[in-house]
């Protein structure tokens, strides 16, 4: 995840999803990971333009010009790919080797605006600059990378996209979204295997998620986020565009703003992050809203049943049927317990 709280990501965000995410949805794994972490959006956000080797041809002519301008490594992009977009915490590695990994990756970044760029990029395109690459060899988590310039990162991102504890973190992550926010270990493991047994390849896993009992329980687990909340209330109302509403306000009011995680981790995937008391009261505000635009032009009781096809409890309907007005009757049905969950 990116955020576009720091300002120069703001008009990067959009690209970073269009251009790193969803191209590799339906791919593999490896290849999804590289382009995020070359795209401009993660370089920026994670401050990785401004890593340099302490002992790069550009650290040394900058010591010489002025021995107090010393300029160095940048570990934030290091740290969060072992942490968040691989391995996962409390994986087995260290800050030894996130250290050498910030080495490994300095020299990636992002092709200005001004002067020429290497090899002619455009801007905004990944670029790899020597000069401030650290020179030498690494060692990460006991495999030794001998390779030259930006081959070494690579090196050391496909074998991080290969490791077990990867396939062990997508697995949990995708089981958490789909299944319950604490999965039965059965299900991620099948997940997490047929990761390794596909060497990343993300339909297989997605297969092993399908065939999985698991995830289709009768019984909706998990709470709506205020995006698929919004989403869902809209498609059940028979909306087909969002008229006047504004939605990046509406999302903002909600509490999951467009872009703006909070955090590099994304936004929180388990209902205690979602369903605290102003959480819920900001819901009723926007379900009111909702349902004055709907108007009486829909019937509560049937688009109860349409809502929650055969899953409407008897204390929903009983105040559905209870209620003083139909647009009244249609918010209820909007935050009810049987809706908020999926």
């Amino acid at each position: 995840a990116v955020s576009t709280e720091k300002p120069q990501v703001a008009a990067l965000a959009g690209a970073f999803e269009m251009e790193a995410i969803r191209p590799h949805v339906l791919g593999r794994f490896d290849d999804m990971l590289v382009a995020v972490e070359q795209h401009a959006a993660m370089q920026i956000f994670l401050d990785q333009t401004r890593s340099v080797g302490p002992d790069s041809m550009a650290a040394m002519r900058a010591e010489q010009r002025n021995p107090d301008n010393k300029r160095g490594l940048n570990e934030n992009l290091a740290r969060e790919i072992m942490e968040l977009h691989t391995l996962g915490v409390r994986s087995g590695y260290t800050q030894a080797d996130v250290t050498e990994f910030a080495r490994a990756l300095t020299g990636w970044s992002v092709a200005g605006i001004k002067g020429p760029q290497p090899n002619g990029a455009a801007p905004g395109a990944f670029v790899f600059r020597a000069q401030v690459h650290e020179p030498g060899s690494r060692t990460i988590m006991g495999r030794r990378y001998d390779q030259q310039g930006e081959d070494q990162a690579l090196a050391i991102l496909y074998d991080l996209g290969a490791s077990p504890a990867t396939a062990q973190h997508i697995a949990t992550e995708l089981a958490r979204h789909f299944v319950s926010d604490n999965p039965p270990p059965a299900v991620t493991e099948r997940l997490a295997n047929a990761f390794e047994r596909s060497g990343g390849d993300l339909p297989t896993v997605y297969r092993a998620l399908i065939d999985s009992p698991e995830a289709w329980s009768p019984v909706a687990a998990k709470f709506k986020t205020p995006w698929e909340w919004t989403i869902s209330s809209m498609r059940g109302l028979g909306w087909q565009d969002v008229g006047n509403l504004q939605t990046a306000p509406l999302l903002t009011q909600l509490g999951q703003p467009v872009w703006r995680p909070g955090s590099p981790a994304g936004y929180d995937d388990i209902a205690a992050s979602w369903a605290a008391p102003d959480a819920l009261v900001r819901r009723v505000e926007v379900a009111q809203r909702f349902a004055a635009r709907a108007g009486d032009q829909l019937d509560p009781r049937t688009l109860g049943q349409t809502l929650l096809v055969g899953s409407i409890s008897a204390p929903t309907e009983t105040a559905v049927s209870r209620a003083e007005s139909a647009s009244t009757a249609i918010a209820l049905l909007l935050v009810s317990p049987d809706f908020q969950r999926r």
